[in-house]
């Protein structure tokens, strides 16, 4: 029997926020898998921040998503047939399968799609797009190889309540140390208080954020996890210790300016109290994830940490979707549920 597969091809380069202009709905029909292929059923995708900016053209870290080309995307989903003997049908797999709905994948081939399979004893697939996949890798070993942080400091972390924040907070907590977060609104606060343990948390919608820093940062801040950068990071950069870390993980403030990005006007406090700024992205560690996945789940377990997720349905509402990110619309880990398992 053949499968329609309906997916999302870039159509234009978004200015500042994406458009439906931008995308293309298209639809087509699935090929068989080829010797050595695996075809995947997609049940879920993630969307990140980071996914702003691999639409736009320039050097970055990796290629950007190309017009006409399915646009980029993490996600879990369910082998429906193979012709590689490590991937069974009805094994559990995470990769970068794109936002549609079936994806063939070659794992021999590095070029390719990178497929692993998924335990979801150790969590829903949905978990697996948060605190066991990519945002969990990254707050985990933000925090932890440029962080360096130590029992008893002081870590503030932006964007608390998203899905990199609630890893990067949780986990200075398990290791120690004070953590205060920056959120916006007071249901994201009151989630980063009473439910990941942070010691305090600034709401930057309602309120002053160098205040807040005075009220909760009485002895300064000795790591910075920075998830928005712009004017939070330059208020941050005014509290900072002597030996600080500024983790500079993402800009969501900034990836949809149609004006230059923003820089810290405070950079010389880096100069004067002897700190370091520095930029990380999470695949520097990629050999490195199942250390992070055997600790996180199970702290999950033991009921140390929490993994919170926004699910939206359907793959036609990836677009409105996508844009929630930028607006503060989603709570949580956002989702993409493209079918059921």
């Amino acid at each position: 029997m053949s499968l329609t597969n309906r997916q999302y091809r870039l159509a234009a380069r978004p200015v500042g926020m994406s458009k439906p202009s931008d995308w293309n709905f298209s639809s087509e029909t699935v090929g068989e898998a080829a010797q050595g292929q695996v075809l995947v059923k997609v049940l879920q995708i993630s969307l990140d921040p980071a996914m702003r900016g691999w639409m736009n053209e320039g050097k970055s870290y990796i290629a950007p998503v190309g017009i006409g080309e399915v646009m980029r995307a993490g996600g879990v989903g369910r082998v429906i047939a193979s012709k590689n003997p490590q991937f069974a049908v009805g094994d559990h797999v995470a990769g970068g399968f794109g936002v549609q709905e079936y994806c063939l994948v070659d794992p021999a081939n590095a070029a390719q799609i990178a497929l692993s399979k998924i335990d979801l004893r150790l969590g829903t697939p949905a978990q697996w797009l948060n605190a066991l996949g990519m945002p969990g890798m990254t707050g985990y070993f933000g925090l932890l190889e440029v962080g360096q942080p130590k029992p008893g400091e002081t870590v503030v972390v932006s964007g608390a309540a998203g899905a990199v924040g609630q890893t990067a907070g949780q986990v200075a907590k398990i290791k120690g140390c004070r953590a205060v977060g920056i959120a916006g609104g007071r249901d994201k606060c009151d989630f980063v208080v009473k439910e990941l343990h942070y010691d305090a948390c600034i709401d930057y919608k309602t309120g002053s954020v160098k205040d807040g820093l005075k009220e909760h940062c009485p002895k300064g801040v000795d790591i910075y996890f920075d998830n928005v950068g712009g004017d939070i990071l330059d208020t941050v950069l005014t509290r900072i210790n002597r030996k600080a870390r500024i983790v500079i993980c993402g800009a969501i403030s900034q990836y949809n300016n149609t004006t230059p990005v923003k820089g810290p006007d405070n950079y010389l406090s880096l100069l004067v109290n002897r700190a370091r700024m520095e930029g990380m992205v999470v695949f520097d560690w990629a050999a490195r994830y199942s250390e992070a996945i055997g600790e996180i789940s199970q702290w999950m377990r033991a009921g140390r940490f929490v993994s919170k997720e926004d699910i939206v349905e359907g793959i036609e509402a990836f677009p409105e979707a996508l844009n929630q990110l930028f607006s503060g619309g989603n709570f949580g880990k956002l989702v993409l549920q493209v079918a059921k398992d």
